[in-house]
């Protein structure tokens, strides 16, 4: 038999510590009748007599004891959760995936699209591969193409295109992903087209950057990335077949959710509007201005 009404039992935990339906009703702050007709119908649901009712008040059968050790163990785990819960201050947390770059972006211009008094914390979520929105694994997705799932709703936020960076056109070899992480449409293009050239490999696309800055080789990456990188420049025309649009996803059923809603509307007005110029060393920052 399947119970699933954890309040019975938080009640009947008081009343056997009580001993008394009058203590456990001065605990729970419900009535003795309402208590006397939660225990009654607690034991015909489990089938197992919990009390003995006396003169004495109500005291714990064996059984009653055994569902009373298990009991204590759901309280701990609901004062646990209580804990975590209280923890857990602030604005509910908004979870964003997108790739290395995207993320790097939205995160270097978190105050252009959020401030300490808005109503949803931002919790991003760097990821290659598209997280699970219908599972909830995150709640906003930045994805390179429209959705197609029925219960996923999309807004279009722009176009990204793609060219070769290096420190001077006249570098030559290529800086690609290792074998196991060949899966963005920029490393496979990559290895198609220059696989034979390749002098350098990484499955990070942070240390593809790095070592392109520092000389090794071509990188192929996002221009708003790649423009942004010190000591990299173009060194190439823009790519016609990696370039892509870039979607807002959310779920159908959280998307009015007044935090999320709020996250999509800054986070796409954020990336509607056109990418910074290029920096000209680390300790620059970007410089934004929101339309």
């Amino acid at each position: 038999m399947q119970i699933t009404d954890w309040t019975d039992f938080g009640l009947f935990a008081a009343v056997a510590r009580a001993g008394s339906l009058a203590g456990a009703a001065r605990e729970t702050g419900l009535s003795q009748a309402t208590l006397s007709r939660r225990m009654t119908a607690l034991e015909q649901r489990t089938g197992r007599r919990l009390f003995v009712h006396g003169a004495s008040g109500y005291a714990p059968t064996a059984e009653g004891r055994a569902l009373l050790e298990r009991a204590k163990k759901m309280e701990a785990a609901a004062r646990d959760i209580a804990h975590w819960s209280a923890a857990q201050s602030g604005p509910p947390r908004v979870r964003i995936s997108a790739g290395t770059w995207t993320s790097d972006y939205l995160a270097r211009a978190l105050p252009a699209f959020w401030s300490k008094t808005d109503a949803w914390t931002p919790e991003f979520i760097s990821c290659n591969r598209d997280m699970d929105i219908e599972r909830r694994e995150v709640d906003i997705g930045v994805r390179n193409r429209r959705p197609t799932h029925p219960w996923l709703a999309g807004r279009r936020t722009g176009t990204v295109e793609h060219a070769a960076f290096a420190t001077s056109p006249d570098v030559t070899g290529w800086i690609g992903p290792s074998d196991d992480t060949a899966t963005l449409p920029s490393e496979a293009w990559t290895i198609t087209h220059h696989g034979d050239e390749m002098v350098a490999v990484s499955n990070d696309p942070a240390i593809r950057m790095a070592l392109a800055r520092g000389g090794a080789g071509r990188v192929v990456l996002p221009t708003f990335a790649g423009d942004a990188a010190p000591d990299l420049i173009r060194v190439s025309g823009i790519i016609d077949a990696l370039t892509s649009e870039e979607w807002l996803v959310c779920h159908q059923d959280t998307r009015h959710d007044p935090a999320i809603r709020a996250a999509l509307d800054a986070v796409g007005t954020f990336l509607s509007q056109p990418r910074p110029a290029p920096l000209q060393d680390d300790s620059q920052s970007l410089t934004f201005t929101v339309g």
